[in-house]
């Protein structure tokens, strides 16, 4: 039985219960405690063996060797989460600058003008050059005379 828990063992304390449950079963709590306060509650999960002792005798050290074997694989596997994780964070944290450095220099590239004026002065109309029997906005081409004799009703 301690065979199996030295692995175990190596990382972090383990507590291990035992009660008589009735005359002839008995209760076994392994009970892993954290290793640091930033680790996996996972890690920490306890085990229950009840049964007779001769049950325990001839099962426990299995059971319990499995149960080791599945919490070294679990903290394996959230380390390896962990890291891809914060691979996967900085990738994009990487990837989130270079779009921003991108923007910046189209920004640049868009607000250089893409091509100069011309040296050529614009083509203007002048006022008095305007073609005979056209008129302005306000302008007819008769004029009008006021009535005379006032309102008539």
């Amino acid at each position: 039985m301690f065979s199996e828990l030295m692995p175990l063992l190596a990382q972090r304390t383990v507590l291990i219960t035992v009660a008589r449950e009735s005359d002839t079963i008995l209760r076994v709590n392994v009970l892993p405690k954290r290793a640091n306060d930033s680790e996996n509650t996972a890690l920490t999960t306890p085990l229950t063996f009840a049964g007779t002792p001769e049950e325990l005798d001839r099962d426990f050290a299995r059971d319990l060797a499995g149960y080791v074997d599945a919490h070294q694989r679990l903290g394996s596997t959230l380390a390896e989460s962990k890291a891809v994780m914060e691979a996967a964070a900085k990738a994009s944290q990487e990837e989130a600058k270079r779009m921003a450095d991108d923007r910046r220099k189209t920004k640049t590239t868009i607000s250089t003008p893409l091509s100069t004026p011309s040296d050529q002065p614009a083509a203007t109309v002048p006022a008095d050059s305007a073609k005979p029997g056209t008129t302005g906005l306000f302008e007819t081409t008769e004029s009008v005379q006021p009535q005379q004799g006032g309102l008539r009703l």
